[in-house]
């Protein structure tokens, strides 16, 4: 995916804020997003994903704040006469029209000259490639290709921004999977800039850019992918990405390139420092597949535990280990499956050893 500088600032929003009644459904929410840019914004269901996507369509009205696209600020205009289009998790065919004719519906009711509306549904036909298919209903198709019909109906007028609710939604794990790339590559090769909202994780972590990741109304982080899974910048957005152990404590060490903290399960090291205070609370994370496992006690000076193997799971290319610390606290890790016969050695019950590197953990202050 091609790499784009925010500070482009194609699509922004200033200190936007919906309400209904007494509900603060978008929170002071201030984004810049650049030309060309496919942009996630990521949260559980009720979090404002869906109303701030609304809001940038023109469906809903903000009550303070502005919406800029290209400089124009476009806040108080209605969905139709904004550049842009969407696409809703249902697609919204037409059931009773050939692919061809959903494709051209809002190309003929924009009045374009039949040449034209030709040329373009073919064009988009060819991207998409379901040119063999351009006959079929939309019940004949399948899921994947009903996406692909949307997807072309919604850039056929050639909108200056995308904007996906839930756009992989409706399809089951391996055709969602599948359809990701699929639908990356005709977005990139259009070069049209792109808003999608989503709930799943590896959606956007697989699609987008960057991702915004939102919590009541708020956005709590944004930043590409590896950022925001690398470095979260709070407890929520560590545990909402991904799978991640939380180790509570207080502020032991604090140097330049090094801190450590006090937790239940002994003294954690780290290879940053915080500039914060000694004694004061903080959490440190560790994700589970930067965790060593094994029965014997390694070779390591710090960031050694010691546990019983509570529970155990097989996902086929790797393993899931349920670790009871010392304290009770229960410790999760991952292990590939590098191999096609590999039998581990743990099994339930085991006391085992489980560490990690000074670097494999951030100390997380709120």
């Amino acid at each position: 995916m091609a790499k784009n500088d925010p500070a482009d600032g194609f699509l922004v929003t200033e200190n936007l804020e919906k309400r209904f009644d007494e509900t603060l459904a978008v929170d002071d929410v201030s984004l810049s997003i650049a030309r060309g840019e496919i942009f996630a914004l990521l949260g559980s269901s009720g979090c404002g994903k869906s109303t701030l996507l609304r809001v940038l369509a023109g469906f809903e009205k903000p009550t303070a704040g502005r919406v800029l696209l290209g400089g124009q600020d476009i806040a108080q205009f209605p969905p139709y006469d904004r550049p842009m289009n969407m696409m809703f998790q249902s697609y919204a065919l037409f059931p009773h029209l050939d692919i061809w004719e959903n494709i051209a519906f809002g190309l003929k009711r924009e009045g374009l000259p039949r040449a034209e509306v030709r040329q373009r549904v073919g064009e988009m036909l060819d991207l998409v490639q379901l040119g063999p298919f351009s006959k079929r209903k939309p019940h004949q198709l399948s899921g994947g290709q009903q996406q692909r019909v949307a997807l072309a109906r919604s850039l056929a007028k050639r909108p200056k921004l995308l904007l996906l609710d839930e756009p992989l939604g409706a399809l089951d794990k391996k055709l969602r999977e599948q359809t990701q790339f699929e639908l990356v590559n005709i977005i990139e090769q259009v070069e049209v800039t792109c808003v999608m909202v989503t709930h799943d994780q590896e959606e956007a972590m697989t699609m987008a850019n960057r991702i915004a990741v939102m919590s009541k109304g708020r956005v709590l982080q944004v930043g590409s992918p590896q950022e925001v899974y690398e470095h979260p910048a709070n407890r929520f957005v560590a545990d909402f990405i991904g799978n991640v152990n939380l180790f509570e404590g207080r502020l032991s060490v604090d140097e330049a390139d090094r801190c450590a903290a006090t937790t239940g399960i002994g003294e954690i090291h780290v290879g940053h420092g915080v500039s914060g205070k000694l004694n004061m609370p903080v959490a440190i994370a560790v994700r589970p597949e930067k965790i060593e496992i094994r029965k014997r006690r390694p070779d390591a000076n710090h960031n050694v535990f010691a546990g019983t193997v509570k529970e155990i799971a097989y996902f086929g290319s790797y393993n899931t280990y349920i670790v009871t610390a010392s304290d009770g606290s229960q410790v999760r890790v991952t292990e590939a499956n590098t191999a096609r016969h590999a039998h581990s050695e743990i099994t339930w019950g085991d006391l085992v050893h489980f560490w990690w590197s000074d670097d494999a953990a951030i100390v997380l202050r709120d």
